[in-house]
């Protein structure tokens, strides 16, 4: 799917959880800072280990997560990943692999950071997914 006007990204930000009650203008300036890439299935996206410059949303396709080399979750569109490196500056946590051929919207890091310092209740917003995804990987530990 190629998003081809600022209008179609701000529609499928629209969808993602983590933008749910943003307005149109910070959508807007969402939109204006991801940049539209497509991949093939098998490319890996990030390297766990490596240093993360971008917070990458899918746009369409799926995508797999390894840790050590062990299949530990599956990403569907809408879903995104790479928040984590780029907040605490650390390496990245897990190998992201592209499953099928995909759409991706990437933010990189400057922009990110602008993002963050300039949208209302983002910064929460991404705090309250990260414990989401704590409180996912405690359930997994504890089974």
């Amino acid at each position: 799917m190629l998003l081809r006007r600022s209008s179609q990204k701000i529609d499928f930000l629209k969808k993602v959880p983590l933008f749910s009650n943003l307005s149109q203008r910070h959508l807007g300036e969402i939109a204006k800072h991801a940049d539209q890439v497509g991949v093939e299935k098998g490319r890996v996206l990030v390297q766990q280990g490596k240093i993360g410059w971008e917070f990458i949303f899918i746009v369409e396709g799926k995508a797999r997560v390894e840790k050590n080399g062990k299949l530990i979750k599956q990403l569907p569109e809408g879903d995104f990943f790479g928040e984590i490196s780029l907040i605490d500056g650390e390496p990245r946590t897990a190998t992201v692999i592209a499953e099928t051929n995909m759409t991706l919207l990437i933010v990189n890091k400057t922009s990110f950071d602008h993002l963050l310092e300039t949208i209302p209740g983002l910064q929460r917003k991404i705090l309250i997914s990260l414990c989401q995804y704590l409180r996912r990987a405690e359930k997994a530990i504890d089974k």
